[in-house]
């Protein structure tokens, strides 16, 4: 089963929205979006659908879409992160119209806070964080206004100067809103706007020492930039009041815009917190933001994932307003079919067991004589063409093909059984070779020479098809195996710690490959199908080591079908 086609001129509620506006001239039928994310980490899968659904927005009604940094926490954000940002999106396949940060408005929003202060609407607070978070108290229990609400605007606006100036110390201070302290929405009860922090910040330096936070500069980001639709996950729905606030309170250089939220992207098997992903590459767990069996884009990848896939696995899923997990195995059969429509084949051989041909011609020196067979490099494009594969007398296969006491319902390789090697010939084992052990080291056959490229002239038929590679010719390599990275499908929905449920089985190394020598000349980074075993990536920084993107199996449709018994 392969994943389902995107409708044709699919909708969704937000699309609704906007088209509601420009129906009623809100924005004089003008839309622009922006994807708005911190500096303080690599993207992931969560963010490839907030790309999608900002981008796919603006471009459905020929609008455009920003690039917005929210720097404005520099005890976590730095300029590697920004660059990798831009370069992510670039490599998701989206550009945008401008890239800004939330630091290029800084002066404004000061100027800004100052016109609150003298309006009455903000006042410094001499309390901790940690006292005014106590006195915000919770819902059906009203907030305890602070001792120093109630100051002038003039005293205010001289302690707020004397915070930008850098006399107190930090933490000594905060600028809050002043809104409604027994408000129900707990986001009204008073605000914080800014905080004393000497930090250096990767683009204005030691300008300030004092920084917005997330609610202050986010609204008014957006309504400098001229931002008509704000597209946020369902986790700001609480926030929209206040957004809608501090705009309402301000000179704006043009109409407000309109906060909309939708519901974030969620995986099985996978986290998205990024405090939780920088834990991982930290405590190492992992070995760095872009290891493939992270969820970042960086991971994903060095996996091989290939960006359309993401693309358009987060079209399909849509738009709504409703939190929901889906299933990665959903996300890996997009994956499978963008690479099984454009990945070249080729055999490796990663567990190796030797396979002798006790009766393949020799030349005069006695050396096993080579043929050169045809193979098609991907019968899905016959545009890709083929390559020539050398076959002898002594040749890898899997470990795995050969069993010389045969389960039931075996059908590759054992004594007396003949199989097809892969666009080769038609083999039949004889006898096996011990070490000290009793493992099989070598495994003896006898080959057809009428059934040339797998055929036999007489129609006889085989049951098993495996591949291989020539031991003369063979190239060795690593491959690296992945699982999970955490067992459960929700981790830590049952001790409410996602480590707990950390996969120690995640990966596995294999060492001692032996693939085809047309593998040496895969491009960084690039995927291949390695018949019969999976798609596997080409590490973009050392060569000859592959990386499992996924099975060939499609697990997702196997999940489809026990749904439907």
């Amino acid at each position: 089963m392969t994943p389902p086609e995107m409708p044709a001129g699919h909708d969704d509620f937000i699309r609704g929205l906007v088209r509601s506006d420009n129906e009623q001239g809100t924005f004089d039928g003008r839309v622009q979006t922006r994807f708005p994310p911190e500096p303080n980490g690599y993207l992931h899968i969560g963010h490839a659908k907030a790309i999608c659904v900002d981008f796919g927005v603006a471009d459905a009604f020929s609008g455009i879409c920003n690039l917005r940094l929210d720097d404005t926490n520099p005890d976590t954000e730095e300029a590697e992160y920004g660059e990798a940002i831009v370069a992510d999106l670039g490599w998701l396949g989206f550009t945008p119209a401008s890239i800004r940060h939330a630091s290029d408005y800084f002066d404004q929003l000061y100027a800004w806070a100052e016109e609150l202060v003298l309006a009455g609407k903000a006042y410094v607070d001499d309390q901790t964080v940690e006292a005014i978070s106590e006195q915000r108290g919770g819902y059906g229990k009203p907030g305890t206004p602070s001792p120093f609400r109630d100051r002038s605007p003039e005293e205010n606006l001289d302690l707020l100067r004397r915070m930008r100036a850098g006399e107190f110390a930090d933490g000594a201070r905060v600028l809050r809103a002043k809104i409604d302290m027994d408000a129900e929405n707990m986001q009204l009860r008073d605000p914080i706007m800014y905080r004393i922090r000497r930090r250096h910040h990767f683009r204005t330096g030691d300008k300030w020492c004092i920084y917005p936070t997330y609610d202050w500069a986010h609204g008014q980001s957006d309504a400098l930039e001229g931002v008509t639709h704000s597209l946020c996950t369902l986790e700001f729905q609480d926030n929209r009041p206040l957004y809608d606030w501090y705009l309402a309170q301000l000179p704006l250089p043009g109409q407000a815009p309109r906060q909309i939220e939708f519901a974030r992207l969620e995986l099985t098997h996978t986290i998205t917190s990024k405090r939780r992903l920088r834990g991982l590459v930290e405590q190492g767990v992992v070995d760095g933001w872009d290891d493939p069996r992270m969820p970042t884009l960086r991971g994903l990848r060095r996996r091989g994932y290939p960006p359309r896939a993401i693309v358009d696995f987060c079209n399909y899923i849509g738009v709504t307003r409703t939190n929901s997990r889906q299933s990665i195995e959903l996300l890996e059969s997009f994956v499978r079919r963008e690479l099984n429509a454009h990945a070249q084949r080729r055999m490796a051989v990663t567990r190796p067991l030797r396979l002798v041909l006790d009766d393949w011609p020799r030349d005069e020196a006695g050396n096993p004589v080579v043929e050169w067979f045809e193979l098609v490099n991907n019968p899905e494009n016959p545009e890709d063409g083929t390559r020539r594969v050398p076959f002898t007398g002594e040749l890898w296969i899997e470990r795995d093909d050969f069993a010389e006491v045969p389960p039931p319902k075996f059908f590759r390789l054992s004594p007396g059984r003949e199989v097809r090697l892969r666009g080769a010939f038609l083999v039949t084992a004889t006898s096996v070779e011990h070490d000290t052990d009793g493992t099989v080291t070598t495994v003896h056959a006898t080959h057809d020479p009428q059934s040339r490229g797998g055929n036999a002239p007489d129609g006889r038929k085989v049951k098993s098809t495996m591949h291989w590679v020539s031991t003369q010719h063979a190239v060795p390599a690593r491959v690296a195996l992945y699982d999970r990275l955490f067992s459960a499908e929700v981790p830590g929905e049952g001790t409410g710690e996602p480590m707990d449920d950390l996969n120690p089985d995640s990966v596995e190394w294999l060492t001692d490959c032996q693939v085809e020598a047309a593998l040496a000349d895969t491009e960084p980074g690039a995927v291949v199908q390695f018949e019969r075993l999976g798609y596997f990536a080409h590490d973009p920084r050392e060569p000859m080591v592959f990386h499992r993107t996924v099975g060939l199996r499609d697990e997702w449709a196997n999940i489809q079908k026990r749904a439907g018994e």
